[in-house]
């Protein structure tokens, strides 16, 4: 989906979705023709609507089922994501730190700070964070691997009990 379509709502677009259940809970995952453009946990058809009110919203499809099935392993076996095709847009800063979060290990985290300085932008700290906060597509854009400096954990879209559960996932698989 090109940004000025993002901007208009998804005009012109046909959105399909389709709801699994994972051990991390209920998962939303819709699609363009071009890929996937939303994958979000406890959201329903009516979050759909509203993100893309001008687009034509359509429940499954056999082409929603195998993009499903791939979201559900890359949720119960991280370390074997699938490649699936997204269809996301946002700023030349968003995309970067989206492309730079696919980059980091199952199993690995980031900080910030990091985050920034990887996308050649070192002072963006803040800017890196809200581009991480702004992630469309929870899991296959692994936003909930990046930590403060600390080592806490920060925010996540979905809770941090999720947040912790992906990671411990994650770091139980890779040392298996």
């Amino acid at each position: 989906m090109i940004a000025s379509v993002w901007h208009r709502g998804g005009a012109g677009v046909t959105i399909r979705w389709a709801i699994a259940e994972t051990s991390l809970g209920a998962m939303l995952v819709a699609a363009t023709d071009k890929g996937i453009c939303r994958l979000s946990f406890d959201e329903n058809e009516d979050e759909l609507a509203r993100r893309f009110p001008n687009a034509q919203i359509e429940a499954g499809g056999d082409v929603m089922a195998a993009l499903l099935e791939g979201a559900v392993a890359a949720v119960e076996t991280p370390s074997r994501m699938p490649d699936l095709p997204l269809d996301i847009a946002g700023t030349a800063f968003q995309l970067a730190v989206w492309a730079e979060l696919r980059r980091i290990p199952p199993g690995e985290t980031r900080t910030y700070t990091q985050m920034a300085a990887a996308v050649g932008k070192p002072k963006a700290v803040r800017a890196a964070g809200s581009a991480n906060g702004a992630n469309p597509i929870s899991v296959l854009i692994p936003c909930h691997r990046v930590v403060r400096s600390d080592g806490s954990l920060g925010g996540y879209a979905y809770g941090l009990d999720r947040k912790r559960a992906l990671l411990d996932k994650e770091r139980t698989e890779i040392n298996d």
